[in-house]
């Protein structure tokens, strides 16, 4: 099998998991654990989870070739591996994970064709395939909470890999995944026992240790047998603003039955609290801001947020899957899951230079608390049989969830104050004028979501098969006014929805190392943002859902003996009914709106000699509005914010010595727009990481990295006033231990 009650300035998280607290839940599985006493320890296997090179007398780099025949659940629910699917499909693994030493989670999406990502504090920020991030669905083992901001940077140290597919994938995981589906995978228990653990110390401050251990608890490894599995990262670090400082937990832990009679349950539990003291906003840009964004390079490193500025999250998930194989042929898995998240913010957010830029105008003072919960149960089959003497599978199944949020926003938008751009000092937080502490609702929103889905695929020939699939769901959105009732927010409003959207597509095996496919898909989005945050207006203007098409052709193709594998695919994404401000009525919105995105995706892979190994990819979209108007003027033709037209990402490694490893990372971003009529940009960028690892012994190894080795000074994310600018040179070393 491949290994694949906080209290924060005063504010009280509380938990929507009875009796699933932290200490409970690691007491409970450290229980589970001590029930294989020594002996357990005693018979500890030399399987493990971190990637090894086996020290031999020829140097050998790490696999270079793209992960094609390894099955996604996030492309296709019938198990097909890439290279089946008529989509285009990456799955980054673990060992892919561990070799680029990519931290967190947006780091990892840096090897998905053409994504980009920032982890700005209120505004998690994605962009696929020319669509933004309420336009990506981004999922955690198969489970879209539909909030973006649930996307927050988690340490990459929980996961077991991530999958990706690129363009419509309602069909799979309900509204709100046009431009693509990101999948995050975490780790549980697994046969044999093992144990692994990573110290990393590096610049800012930054001190991180992380464990993981996967024991056989029962059993003698078949029918009767129990396998447990915990993994805990902590990580505390200076940012690299002034007074910026992050502390955060993870703990994944599962335990894994095999009950006989094709009978397998696995129970799951994630916890993740994070706490970022005076998060960085971003830095004002220099006026005039039009044309090209300009920043003065002696304010990089300022932070204007207040003096105690805060932003917290605590997460809980639950899991529980059974899984039934029935037969040869049929097979049955129920998962149930809960999720619960609370995350509050306390910040002055707002920056902008004055006139003369001799003095930065601090303003937009905001007190917030999300509280959100979501409580499902999924059930679904495989079928694998015959249609008109053809062989063909099917999936089907039904899905039903509660999603419920409150918001309770305490914003002034006002300044706040004015200060010298290089020497100030900001005030505590509820010094600011106006401001008191305390938590008010503001509305609370239901979604209830029923879905039922059908996928299929037939072999029309041995080296022709159909993929088709369907979706319909039902979406009762339901809305409730926690503050005065007027004409505009009235007590309750309710909305109800029904997409239905699908997949047809065909794959041709023209050789045995290279296949050919074409698709058409289509999606359903919310109009503006997400339902579970929808406001009065929302959801009364938005009476539908907007729809998504998209058709696409590819290949995937093995090539130089074996030595090579590449994707190929080329797509056009339409997107209709998109909100757009009345051009009679700017004070109204309709559902006129339109926007397209065309593209062209190349990945590769390559293992040349043993000593190296390349891997690559090249994006390009043409992302545009075809019908959109704002502030009375239509931006027919323009491009979306933050939305590149070119991303490359180039990974090389060379094995000097059987102990010895040397590494590079090369990432182009190209020109991106920060107002939607593209007065304003920020230039493209390169950014180069090194590293160099040294296997000590079979069980341990020393990896040192430096990342953006130029220091390059670069925005990850743009607003129309300020760029939230990306981190400086920083350097780490890590200490391994596997066995």
């Amino acid at each position: 099998m491949s290994r694949r009650s906080m209290s924060r300035g005063g504010a009280v998280l509380r938990g929507a998991l009875p009796g699933l607290v932290p200490s409970t839940s690691t007491l409970g599985l450290l229980a589970l654990f001590g029930t294989a006493g020594a002996q357990a320890w005693a018979q500890q296997s030399a399987t493990h989870a971190l990637p090894q090179v086996e020290v031999t007398g020829e140097a050998v780099a790490p696999n270079g070739r793209l992960d094609l025949d390894t099955p996604s659940d996030t492309a296709s629910r019938l198990g097909l591996t890439p290279r089946e699917t008529p989509a285009s499909v990456t799955v980054v693994s673990r060992a892919v994970i561990d070799a680029r030493g990519a931290q967190n989670t947006q780091e990892i999406l840096r090897a998905i064709p053409g994504v980009t990502a920032h982890d700005a504090p209120g505004n998690i920020g994605a962009s696929y395939r020319g669509f933004g991030s309420n336009s990506i669905a981004q999922l955690f083992n198969g489970i879209n909470v539909q909030y973006s901001i649930a996307a927050r940077p988690v340490d990459s140290w929980i996961y077991d890999r991530v999958e990706a597919i690129g363009g419509p994938s309602s069909f799979l995981f309900g509204s709100g995944a046009l431009g693509g589906s990101i999948n995050y995978i975490t780790k549980i228990a697994e046969r044999g026992d093992f144990t692994e653990a990573q110290l990393r110390l590096g610049t800012q401050n930054l001190r991180e240790a992380s464990f993981g251990l996967n024991r056989r608890i029962a059993g003698d490894g078949g029918a009767g047998s129990h396998y447990a599995r915990i993994d805990v990262n902590r990580r505390e670090a200076d940012g690299w603003t002034d007074g910026t400082r992050n502390k955060a937990t993870q703990m994944a832990a599962s335990l894994v039955s095999d009950f006989g009679g094709g009978v397998k349950h696995t129970l799951a539990y994630e916890y993740q609290d994070e706490q970022v003291d005076r998060p960085y906003w971003g830095t004002p840009a220099l006026n005039p801001v039009a044309g090209t964004m300009r920043i003065d390079r002696g304010i990089r490193f300022k932070n204007y947020n207040s003096a105690d500025g805060i932003y917290a999250q605590r997460v809980q998930w639950l899991r529980s899957v059974t899984e039934w194989q029935a037969s040869d042929a049929l097979q049955f898995r129920n998962t149930f899951y809960a999720y619960d998240a609370l995350r509050d913010y306390r910040n002055v957010e707002s920056y902008r230079y004055n006139a003369a830029n001799t003095a930065v105008i601090r303003s937009g003072a905001l007190l917030q608390r999300h509280d959100q919960d979501l409580v499902g149960n999924r059930v679904e089959g495989i079928y694998k049989g015959r249609l008109g003497g053809l062989r063909s599978d099917w999936a089907f199944g039904l899905d039903f969830s509660v999603n419920r949020q409150t918001r309770f926003p305490n914003s002034l938008p006002g300044v706040v104050s004015t200060v010298n751009p290089y020497v100030f000092a900001t005030e505590r937080f509820f010094d600011v004028r106006g401001m008191v502490p305390g938590f008010r609702p503001d509305r609370s929103n239901k979604v209830t979501t029923t879905a039922l889905y059908l996928e299929n695929r037939t072999a029309l020939q041995p080296s022709l098969h159909l993929v088709t699939a369907l979706r319909h769901e039902r979406i009762d959105l339901d809305v409730v006014n926690r503050r005065t009732v007027d004409a505009a927010n009235p007590a309750s409003f309710q909305r109800g929805y029904k997409p239905t959207t699908g997949r047809i597509g065909l794959v041709w095996d023209v050789s045995p190392g290279a296949s050919l496919y074409a698709q058409y898909a289509t999606a359903a989005d919310p109009p503006s943002g997400v339902l579970s945050t929808a406001s009065f207006a929302d959801v009364r203007n938005n009476s539908e859902l907007t729809t998504g098409r998209q058709a696409e052709v590819g290949g995937k193709f093995d090539f130089w003996q074996g030595k090579g594998t590449a994707t190929l695919a080329a797509y056009s994404i339409r997107r209709s009914n998109i909100a757009s401000q009345d051009p009679n009525n700017s004070a109204l919105t309709v559902l006129v709106g339109e926007q397209s995105s065309k593209g062209v995706e190349l990945a590769l892979g390559l293992q040349p000699t043993p000593r190296w190994s390349l891997q690559g990819n090249v994006t390009y979209v043409d992302a545009r509005y075809e019908r959109f108007t704002q502030g009375g003027v239509s931006l027919a033709g323009r491009t979306p914010t933050n939305t590149p037209a070119v991303v490359a990402n180039l990974w090389a490694s060379y094995a000097i010595t059987p102990q010895l490893q040397a590494s590079a990372g090369l990432r182009h971003v190209g020109k991106v727009y920060a107002d939607a009529a593209n007065t304003t940009s920020w230039p493209a960028y390169t950014l180069l990481d090194l590293g160099l690892s040294w296997k000590l012994s079979r069980s341990v190894t020393v990896v040192g990295r430096i990342r953006n080795v130029t220091n390059k000074v670069y925005a990850a994310n743009l607003g129309t006033t300020f760029a939230y600018l990306g981190a400086p040179r920083t350097a780490d070393v890590a200490l391994r231990v596997s066995f």
